[in-house]
């Protein structure tokens, strides 16, 4: 019998609270889902351009202080890029702690509960842990800390784990009837993800979003992302527009 890795244990286990939680709070009247998706002109991810035209669809339940979301990217063009995410969060008193799961092994790879990929993209699953605290609503500063502590592609040449972390200040503010956020984003140490050698900023954010209103019953949310690299090694920049559907 094919032994399951501690990663997919995870993984599995993940996909079966959330079965097992969506059941019992159904019927409650405090569970709020939520589906969306994004079509975007380019998918940058925390200053690294990944693909090019993308849909990005999202789900959601959150119950009280308890979340499960989905979300995914697959590009339009002949690239085969596909990402499939999977979100566990509690939150509370501004506080919010998280488990992702990071599966990017692209269209085709056919290897999601394990095994080797069969397009050679073979970083299968990867977990992260988030703690985001933001402080108030007439100070609404952002702070969070991710951590990747499990999956292969996060490994250095030696084997061992890199710990690849993202630190990210943001904060929104309203300009008229624009919503404007500014992030920046940064490594502290070596990572294999971000591939950063040392302490390094890898992403300077504009976000601008407003809502188009078509009719009286019908509006289109839109967005644009100017996104700065400013890492020596992976120096870029990025002009994203997005339409977001709910």
């Amino acid at each position: 019998m094919k032994k399951i890795s501690l990663r997919n244990k995870i993984v599995l286990s993940i996909v079966l609270f959330g079965t097992i939680w969506l059941n019992a709070t159904a019927q409650s009247d405090d569970i709020d889902i939520s589906l969306s998706g994004d079509l975007v002109s380019s998918y940058v991810w925390r200053g690294l351009r990944q693909t090019g035209a993308s849909v990005q669809p999202a789900l959601g339940a959150t119950y009280k202080s308890f979340s499960l979301e989905s979300w995914a990217s697959t590009d339009l063009s002949n690239k085969n890029f596909k990402e499939v995410d999977f979100t566990a969060s509690y939150a509370t008193k501004g506080f919010r702690i998280a488990l992702t799961d990071y599966w990017w092994d692209g269209e085709g790879a056919a290897n999601y509960f394990g095994g080797k990929s069969k397009n050679g993209n073979d970083s299968g699953h990867m977990l992260e842990g988030t703690l985001n605290y933001t402080f108030t609503e007439k100070f609404p500063l952002t702070l969070s800390w991710n951590t990747f502590f499990i999956g292969k592609g996060n490994k250095k040449e030696n084997g061992k784990n890199s710990y690849s972390t993202f630190v990210e200040a943001s904060y929104p503010f309203k300009v008229k009837n624009m919503d404007i956020e500014l992030a920046i984003g940064v490594t502290p140490w070596e990572s294999v993800i971000y591939q950063t050698e040392k302490f390094s900023a890898t992403q300077i954010k504009l976000h601008v979003s407003k809502t188009i209103q078509i009719t009286d019953k019908f509006s289109v949310p839109i967005f644009g992302n100017i996104i700065f690299n400013p890492d020596k090694g992976n120096e870029d920049v990025n002009f994203v527009f997005g339409i977001t559907i709910n």
